[in-house]
């Protein structure tokens, strides 16, 4: 299959108003999948979710008035209560604050490659997502009135998107974390509308204000690039970051903190089974070892299952129970410097990649 291509213009209610309109069916299935989990595996009622739900918009109504603007327009065009649409919006921090008891889900392996360690000499940048399996994606296109553009993947009825880059060559990818400090009651900017304004930022600088220029409620990672060869990874925790850069030409991150103790948190429940430090070892051996990369390299290690299912191309363990049931729902590669987005529609081992161009 491949991911509806949702073209937005406008404000951003017009924009949500687009979005809902045209993914009205995936994101009814996401609102079942979500708060049905949420029910099962946070013990979550239906009318707790909303409320907390509710709360954060109103948060968000302050913090980022275009953001929420963008869910009324969902929330419009797809028929569904403003407050339902929210919850899909902060479910990252719904979620990954009951992570700091539970163990975190194996995620996203993450990468950005220099110019000098690519066979063309471009800044290259990518990532498999690993999330719950069936979640109902979409690529956006935003064109905004003077030109800028954004092309990024989302989750459907998730206004802005997580994965993707920007008409000024700025790209971002992102991982899961958690710490003991995680808390979603904080109601600080939420994760999916950094993303947002990540995206729309022209300059390095000011999208990694966007993560370090304020607390957190929850710890997650952010790794941003800008042609033609900048690359910088923030680790979030709730009140600290971490900042790192490429090493030999590339940097790989997954989802585990790369040093907690040196950050001064404390990180537990990482995973049910160690597979975020082997997924990381493993896609650095393999960018390490096969330089100068070329894209079609660069898909072949992202197709990679040494120590299946829990491998770089990650897939469903079918002796897991179904709540546990997690898989590359996406494989994303970047080409800033081309800006073209490479995007496969489930495991890239499974699902062919797809071309997508600002241009």
């Amino acid at each position: 299959m491949t991911l509806p291509l949702v073209c937005l213009t406008g404000s951003p209610y017009e924009q949500g108003l687009l979005h809902g309109e045209a993914l009205r069916e995936q994101i009814a299935w996401n609102l079942n999948l979500y708060f049905a989990r949420f029910e099962r595996e946070l013990n979550l009622s239906h009318s707790e979710t909303l409320a907390r739900a509710w709360r954060y918009a109103e948060a968000i109504q302050v913090q980022s008035p275009a953001y929420y603007a963008g869910m009324r327009g969902i929330a419009e065009g797809s028929g569904f209560d403003l407050a339902a649409i929210a919850a899909l919006n902060v479910r990252y921090e719904l979620f990954y604050d009951e992570f700091t008891e539970k163990p975190l889900p194996d995620g996203c392996t993450a990468f950005a490659l220099l110019p000098e360690a690519t066979l063309e000499g471009h800044l290259i940048i990518g990532e498999n997502w690993d999330w719950i399996a069936g979640v109902r994606g979409a690529i956006l296109q935003t064109q905004e009135a003077d030109g800028f553009a954004t092309l990024s993947f989302t989750e459907a009825g998730i206004f802005g998107g997580k994965i993707g880059f920007n008409s000024a060559g700025l790209g971002l990818l992102i991982n899961g974390l958690t710490s003991q400090d995680d808390d979603w009651a904080r109601l600080r900017r939420p994760f999916h509308v950094r993303c947002y304004e990540i995206l729309r930022c022209h300059h390095l600088e000011a999208a990694a204000r966007v993560v370090t220029g304020e607390d957190r409620s929850c710890s997650a990672n952010f790794l941003l690039a800008q042609a033609p060869d900048r690359v910088l990874n923030i680790e979030s925790s709730a009140q600290k970051v971490g900042l790192s850069r490429c090493q030999h030409g590339y940097l790989v991150h997954a989802n585990h903190f790369v040093n907690p103790t040196a950050l001064g948190i404390i990180e537990r429940n990482i995973e049910d089974k160690p597979h975020s430090p082997h997924r990381h070892a493993r896609l650095e051996h393999l960018l390490h070892t096969n330089q100068p990369l070329a894209l079609a390299d660069v898909q072949a290690i992202l197709r990679d299952h040494e120590d299946y299912p829990y491998s770089v191309c990650f897939h469903i363990d079918p002796s897991e129970p179904e709540e546990h049931h997690y898989e590359s729902v996406i494989s994303a590669i970047i080409d800033l410097t081309t800006k073209r987005f490479y995007v496969s529609d489930g495991p890239p081992c499974q699902a062919p990649y797809v071309t997508y161009s600002l241009s």
